[in-house]
């Protein structure tokens, strides 16, 4: 048997003892890779809390996982390995592949994935208080993971109520010992059941709804933010990238993720539905409802004071390419201008709204 994978069970059986004490720290550097910037995070440190990257590594048959594509995915038996200032620490977990457009081999080489932790074993580490977490992979392009973990951080500036994303240097090791170690880009999604604790609010139970049963003003931000970024893969009725949460006073509060069909991504990959009428998803399109020119008044203004952090998040970032930094700013100030130009805004959030399309979602 391949000694590599008879360390992975060893690792396994051992990391049933008791718990230590955990620390993220400075993972080595990937082949290909972006640049990294973070810093070790330290005992307190409480996943989804700070702006340091974590880094881990991921031990788990590589081959079975990424040919588990189909509709019923498996999980898959794995172990985190991550440093602390003892050495290295280890929690034995399951992975499961996950997603739908990013899940199928034609579109992505490596899958998304659902990181199930043994309650129990995490206590007093990194992964304290976690069961079930989204694993967002690098998919074709690195880049691309930072580039949407940042527009989660855009989101998280207009309002907590937001999926806080944590950036993470992931390394995938083979446990048969078949494949060279790969390092990349990755982020863990916060769970919607942590989202409803921080905010005093419930996940809502509703299967499906229309946008004017939502809150206004919560529907109004989600709307004008989506056209911000230029996505258009997202539906209220039939919750695509879609969660909402009820507070019992007013009505459903919508909250979005899963930004990677994003004009300011610039996956290419991403090509908007024949449904809006557009060639490409860097072009705008209001999907939201048709509110009152003050309620959309004190949505933009919203927006404008959080304007000179939005371009520092990209300003700020040594990860990114400066090129696409270049690119990303001046998109956003089309959307800046827009918004300021009350007759532009009104024709683009008035009369010329295409809430009227449901899109069910990408499959």
């Amino acid at each position: 048997m391949n000694q590599q994978y008879l360390l992975v069970l060893l690792l396994w059986t051992f990391s049933w003892g008791a718990p230590t004490v955990t620390t993220a720290q400075r993972p080595p550097s990937g082949s290909g890779s972006l640049p990294d910037k973070h810093v070790s995070a330290n005992k307190s440190t409480v996943l989804f809390e700070g702006d340091a990257v974590v880094a881990f590594t991921l031990t788990a048959n590589l081959r079975a996982l990424a040919r588990d594509r189909g509709d019923q995915p498996v999980e898959h038996a794995a172990v985190l390995l991550y440093n602390d200032a003892k050495g290295i620490d280890t929690l034995p977990l399951t992975l499961k592949v996950r997603g739908n457009f990013r899940r199928s081999k034609d579109n992505c080489s490596f899958p998304p994935l659902l990181i199930d932790f043994p309650k129990k074993k995490t206590r007093n580490t990194l992964f304290a208080h976690q069961n079930k977490l989204k694993l967002v992979t690098h998919c074709q392009v690195d880049e691309w993971v930072v580039r949407e973990y940042l527009v989660y951080k855009l989101y998280n500036l207009l309002t907590e109520l937001s999926f806080r994303a944590q950036l993470a240097r992931v390394t995938y090791a083979d446990s048969l010992g078949k494949r060279t170690p790969e390092t990349h880009w990755g982020f863990l999604l916060e769970d919607d059941s942590d989202v409803a604790k921080r905010n005093g609010v419930k996940v809502s139970n509703v299967k499906q709804t229309t946008m004017g049963y939502a809150d206004s003003l919560s529907m109004a931000t989600v709307a004008v933010f989506e056209f911000m970024i230029g996505n258009t893969d997202w539906s209220v009725p039939y919750l695509h990238n879609i969660r909402l949460f009820d507070n019992g006073q007013t009505g459903s509060l919508p909250v979005p993720y899963d930004f990677d069909y994003s004009g300011i991504i610039e996956s290419t990959y991403a090509i908007p539905p024949e449904q809006l009428g557009i060639r490409s998803v860097r072009e705008r399109v209001y999907r939201g409802p048709v509110y009152p020119v003050s309620l959309f008044q004190q949505v933009f203004d919203k927006f404008n004071d959080l304007k000179p952090q939005f371009y520092a998040l990209y300003q700020n970032d040594s990860r990114l390419d400066k090129g696409y930094v270049k690119r990303t700013l001046k998109y956003l100030d089309e959307f800046y201008t827009l918004i300021n130009k009350p007759a532009a805004a009104r024709l683009v959030f008035g009369q010329g709204a295409k809430n009227g399309v449901v899109i069910k979602g990408l499959k």
